[in-house]
This record gives structure tokens, sequence and C-alpha cells, in this order.
């Protein structure tokens, strides 16, 4: 039995971001997109690591829009396979990046191994189109020290903990 795949849509500004986004970037952007991908009911999305909670009930409210993405050959085994590969790798908590790894990349890989369709355009290019307006260049060193920093006391911590770790 093929099972249907759609990417539920969110708008995190809550349509703030398509009220002012040209005024402060000289760009409209019509949201802020948190993205999750849903197979048989289940919701699977990444923040905090890969999670899966059922379709609608994520903390992000209501989706403004939801996508249907095709049916997929995959059985649910080896979607839940991959989910659990990719949060042991690309996906980890720590290697969360609001610009290059974030919820929106794992839909669009999710969506590529399923059903071999991307994400529509606007949510996948939202960040680097971000980066092209004169308030993104403006803030990008700033958001990348924040996450460097981020990072940098992640490897700091892991560090630390791996020196406590006693010698068994």
């Amino acid at each position: 039995k093929k099972m249907k795949v759609t990417l539920y849509v969110y708008d995190l500004s809550m349509g703030i971001a398509k009220q002012l986004s040209q005024q402060f970037t000289g760009k409209q952007f019509d949201g802020i997109y948190h993205t999750g991908i849903v197979v048989e009911g289940v919701e699977y999305f990444f923040g905090g690591g890969i999670q899966k909670l059922a379709a609608g009930m994520t903390p992000y409210g209501t989706p403004i829009r939801k996508v249907e993405l095709g049916n997929t050959e995959k059985t649910r085994e080896q979607f839940e396979e991959w989910v659990k590969n990719m949060g042991d790798t690309k996906y980890r908590l720590d290697n969360y990046d609001l610009f290059t790894n974030n919820c929106n990349n794992f839909t669009q890989d999710a969506a590529q191994f399923l059903v071999n369709q991307n994400i529509p355009d606007d949510i996948r290019n939202l960040p680097q189109e971000f980066f092209e307006t004169p308030m993104g260049q403006m803030i990008r060193p700033m958001v990348d020290q924040m996450m460097g920093g981020v990072r940098q006391q992640q490897q700091q911590q892991q560090h630390q903990n791996n020196q406590q770790q006693p010698n068994l």
C-alpha cells in the first residue's frame, strides 16, 4: 500500500513577515517557514533533533498550507530506518543551523527520499534570499557569530563531558 506524503507549512512569524518584510528588507517575504513532513498521519520535523507527533499537533500551531508531494513506494519501515540514520548523523541536535541545516532542509531531504520531489522553492530558498537583502547582509555576521558561538559552547561542553568520563 502506497503512503501519501504531505508537506505541512507553518509561518513562525504568524503573519508579521508578510506585513513588515518589505519595509525592513526591501523584499516581500510571505512568512518565516517551518515545515514538517506528514506520512500516514504522523508528522516528522527537525527541531531539537528529529521528532514525530500526530499530524498538526506540533507546537507550531495550524499549518498555513499543505502541499501534496505524492505517494511513496517506500515502506514505513524504510522511512523509519532513514529517519533514524538521519537523526544519528546529519540531523543531530548539535548540527542544527538556522540557515543551512534546519527543519526545511530536513523536509527537503525527506521529500527527496520518499517521493523524489523538492519542497517548494519559496521555502527552500528563503535563507539565501533573505541574506541577499541589505538587512540580511548586515545581520549575517552577527548570525554567523551567534551560531558559531553556540557551536563552540557545545563543543567545549562535549570536551568537558569527555574529560569527566572515568576511564573504565
